[in-house]
C-alpha cells in the first residue's frame, strides 16, 4: 500500500502496523456470530462463547469488563488453530452463460489466532487489564474460473482472460482482519457487584482481489480490487455490569457500541460509505450452580449487522443503478446482511477435581442474510456456519498455572437463492470449519 501523507495512518510505519496485524491472521469463518468469532480467550472457546456472566479468565475486555473485578490477578495466552471449509456453485444459468455454472472451493487452509489477556487487582474496589482479540471471517481465495478466454465482464482491466465466479478476472477472495485492544477498568461499587468499561481501539487490514467486474459500478473505480492491502484505524467503547446475587447464581450484561473506522483509501469504490465499521453488539448472561461442581451458563446476543452500510445494504442498488447509487456511496452495495443477528448460547462447565475442569458449549445464530436476490451473490462467498458445538478442558497445577485445550465443530448454514448477476441462475454455498484452541494461564 502506498503512504497516505494526509492521514494519520502515515505517521506508523507500515512495518509496525504489519507486525501487530499479523498477530491477527484472523482468516476464519464463525458460528452465530457473523464474523464475530465463536468465543474470545480458553474458557469461551470451550463454552460456545456463553460467558457474560462467567469470570474465569482474564478477557472480560471481550465479553463483560465488570468481570475484571473478579478476575483476580493473571495472564492468559490463547492461540486458535481454524480450518474453515467454503465451496461456492452456480446453478441454472442458460444460454450463452452457461458456462458460469460452475463451483469453486476456497484455497484457506489453516491459520492462527493468537490472543492475549491481563487483569490486576488494584484493591477491593479496583482492578485494571487489557484485553487483546481478533475477529474475521469475512475472507475467501477462489481460484476456480470459466477457464475459457475472454469471459469476465470487464475486458478493459482483464483483456481476454477467463471470467471467475464473480465475472472479474484470476483469483477472487479478500481478506479482512480485525485486531482489537481493549484496556479495562472495573470497579466494585457494593458486596458482589461490579460495572467495568473498556474503549476498544481497533485496526484493520484488507485486501479484494478479482472484483474488476465491479469497476464500472462504481464511484471510484480504481479503488474497487487488486491495490494490496490497506489499513485503517477505529474507536468505539464496551460496558458492562456483573453481580453476584447468591453462591450458585450470578448475572451479566454488556453493550459494545459501533466501532467507527476510517475509511480505507484503496477500497473506498467497493465499500458502502468507503468503510467498514464494526457493528455494535450486546448481551445479557445467567450463569447458575446447580449442584456442587456444576455450572450452567445461558447468553443472548444481538449484534447489528445492519446499522454498518457495507455490511446491511442490498447487493442491488449499484448493479441496478449504478448512477444514483454507485458503489462506494452510502446507497451503494453491500453484502446484504439486513438483519441483526440474534446468538442462543449453552455452556457447562464441571469442575472433576481441583487440577481438572470440564466443559462444553453450544450456540445457534441465524444468518443475518436471507436467501433472496439481494444479497446471495455477495453472500456465497462469505458464507459463515449457524452453530458450533465445543467441548474443552483445563488443568491446573499446584502452583496455580493452567493449561486450556479446547476443539470446536461449526457447521450448519446451507446458503444460497437466486443470482443477482444472472435471472434465473441460483448461487450456493455450505460451509463448515474445525477450530482447535490451546491457552495458558499464569497467576501473577
Amino acid at each position: 500500500m502506498s503512504p497516505h501523507s494526509t492521514k494519520p495512518k502515515a505517521l506508523i510505519p507500515n512495518i509496525i502496523m504489519t507486525a501487530l496485524l499479523g498477530l491477527a491472521l484472523s482468516s476464519q469463518v464463525n458460528a452465530g456470530g457473523g464474523y464475530f468469532v465463536l468465543g474470545y480467550g480458553p474458557v469461551a472457546w470451550q463454552t460456545s462463547g456463553a460467558v457474560t456472566a462467567v469470570a474465569q479468565d482474564a478477557f472480560a475486555g471481550a465479553s463483560n469488563p465488570a468481570k475484571l473485578a473478579v478476575a483476580g490477578n493473571q495472564f492468559d495466552m490463547s492461540l486458535t488453530l481454524m480450518n474453515p471449509n467454503r465451496t461456492v456453485k452456480r446453478s441454472g444459468a442458460t444460454g450463452s452463460n452457461d458456462i458460469y455454472n460452475f463451483s469453486s472451493t476456497s484455497a484457506n487452509s489453516i491459520f492462527f489466532i493468537p490472543e492475549f489477556a491481563y487483569s490486576r487487582q488494584i484493591n477491593d474496589k479496583l482492578s485494571i487489564g487489557l484485553t487483546s482479540y481478533a475477529n474475521g471471517g469475512l475472507n475467501a481465495e477462489f481460484h476456480g474460473t470459466t477457464g475459457i478466454r475472454g469471459t469476465s465482464a470487464n475486458p478493459e482491466a482483464c483483456g481476454t482472460r477467463p471470467g471467475n465466479f464473480l465475472l472479474g478476472c484470476g483469483e477472487l477472495g479478500f481478506d479482512l482482519s480485525q485486531f482489537i485492544f481493549a484496556p479495562t477498568v472495573a470497579w466494585t461499587f457494593a458486596p458482589g457487584q461490579s460495572i467495568g468499561v473498556s474503549p476498544l481501539i481497533a485496526l484493520q487490514r484488507f485486501s479484494a482481489y478479482g472484483f474488476q467486474a465491479f469497476q464500472p459500478f462504481s464511484r471510484y473505480p480504481d479503488k474497487v480490487s487488486n491495490n494490496g492491502y490497506d489499513h485503517a484505524f477505529g474507536a468505539g467503547v464496551r460496558v458492562g455490569w456483573y453481580g453476584e446475587f447468591k453462591p450458585w447464581l450470578s448475572l451479566g450484561a454488556a453493550y459494545s457500541s459501533k466501532v467507527y473506522m476510517e475509511d480505507f483509501d484503496d477500497y473506498k469504490g467497493l465499500f458502502a460509505e468507503g468503510s467498514f465499521d464494526i457493528p455494535a453488539n450486546y448481551s445479557i448472561g445467567l450463569a447458575i450452580k446447580p449442584k456442587a461442581g456444576w455450572l450452567v451458563a445461558l447468553d443472548v446476543q444481538r449484534i447489528e449487522f445492519s446499522e454498518v452500510p457495507a455490511l446491511g445494504n442490498s447487493i442491488l442498488p449499484s448493479i441496478e443503478d449504478p448512477i444514483a447509487n454507485p458503489m462506494g456511496s452510502k446507497s451503494g452495495s453491500g453484502f446484504g446482511w439486513q438483519r441483526n443477528q440474534v446468538n442462543y448460547k449453552l455452556g457447562i462447565i464441571y469442575s472433576a477435581s481441583p487440577s481438572l475442569t470440564l466443559r462444553a458449549g453450544y450456540t445457534y445464530g441465524p444468518a443475518a442474510n436471507d436467501n433472496n436476490i439481494e444479497s446471495v451473490t455477495f453472500g456465497v462467498i462469505a458464507a459463515n456456519p449457524i452453530r458450533a458445538a465445543s467441548i474443552g478442558f483445563s488443568w491446573k497445577t499446584p502452583e496455580g498455572k493452567e493449561l486450556h485445550m479446547g476443539y470446536a465443530r461449526m457447521s450448519g448454514g446451507y446458503y444460497g437463492g437466486p443470482s443477482a448477476l444472472f435471472p434465473g441462475a441460483r448461487e450456493y454455498a455450505r460451509p463448515y470449519v474445525n477450530a482447535i484452541n490451546i491457552a495458558w494461564s499464569q497467576p501473577l
